[in-house]
């Protein structure tokens, strides 16, 4: 593998959806509505600064989502058009225009399709928030995942890029996937609007349908050698390891210790697990305790960084 490096105003629309009207919008955001989604948001703005702190934690990380898959399939310019002209660094020799080059027409399909789910999780987010949306950080895609890639396997992998291959296209997906998880289901108890709970509800939904192909596939593949005579299972299996090591050890590899396979990983309840946004951050700056750094170089933008 490659070396790895991830308020609103008076103005704002006042009408109160209820949860069917949210859901309508969150359904039409999927599809891609309107030029770059901005237009009219169906969400009244949030009413308390909580739920306003919330929503733009999640679009931080929406961000970041966005922006590993948008990259992958030669879409990249489109996020660029919100949130401001923050640099998204990418590993050097990527294909801006075409993204990259997929062997298995599954994978590409996949990226694709996660692609345009994310994009839309973006147009949503940052429509409904209004005036009180945070700016599009610095993010890495590069550092990051060289430095992510060399952590989890004890320094034998060196250079991971995950646009090299499908194979290390699906490790970067696994990193990301079942932290967004986590977090959507760890900040449920913060936001106090029903109708933008009920939002939230239905982005982790699909968060947790990425998660479960990507993991189906990866499992598929699990041994074949991946890198530095690591084998894929393995290759995962340390990715939670680092991942549950400084995001409060609520992390499943592909396999549990009794070596049964694990698609979605949850708890002995099989609830999904969450994760407090102190936790995401942990993940996401690559150290605990972190006020930036990793694939958020500057820091998360707004309240909650």
């Amino acid at each position: 593998m490659t070396d790895l490096n991830i308020k609103t105003d008076d103005t704002a629309q006042t009408t109160t959806l209820n949860r069917r009207a949210a859901l309508g919008f969150l359904g039409k955001a999927g599809l891609g509505m309107a030029a770059l989604g901005l237009a009219a948001p169906a969400l009244a703005a949030p009413a308390k600064d909580i739920d306003g702190d919330v929503l733009n934690f999640a679009l931080n990380l929406e961000y970041l989502e966005a922006a590993f898959y948008l990259a992958a399939v030669g879409r990249l310019d489109e996020l660029k058009k919100i949130g401001g002209d923050a640099a998204i660094r990418v590993p050097a020799g990527l294909d801006m225009a075409r993204g990259m080059q997929f062997k298995d027409s599954t994978v590409q399909a996949m990226a694709n399709d996660i692609a345009e789910d994310e994009l839309s999780h973006v147009k949503f987010l940052y429509g409904a928030l209004g005036k009180g949306a945070v700016m599009r950080p610095v993010l890495d895609l590069n550092g990051a995942f060289l430095a992510a890639g060399s952590a989890a396997s004890g320094g034998a992998i060196k250079g991971f890029n995950p646009y090299a291959n499908d194979l290390f296209f699906l490790h970067g997906a696994f990193i990301f996937e079942d932290v967004g998880v986590t977090a959507y289901n760890g900040a449920a108890t913060l936001i106090t609007n029903p109708a933008y709970l009920q939002a939230a509800a239905g982005i982790l939904a699909v968060e947790a349908y990425h998660g479960g192909a990507i993991r189906t596939m990866l499992y598929q593949q699990r041994q074949i050698t991946a890198a530095a005579g690591l084998y894929v299972g393995q290759v995962v299996q340390a990715i939670s390891n680092l991942r549950g090591k400084v995001g409060g050890g609520k992390d499943m590899g592909l396999t549990d210790s009794a070596g049964k396979a694990v698609f979605a990983p949850a708890d002995k309840n099989a609830i999904a697990y969450g994760r407090s946004t102190r936790e995401v951050l942990n993940i996401v700056y690559l150290a605990p305790g972190a006020n930036k750094g990793g694939f958020f170089p500057n820091g998360l933008n707004g309240a909650i960084k």
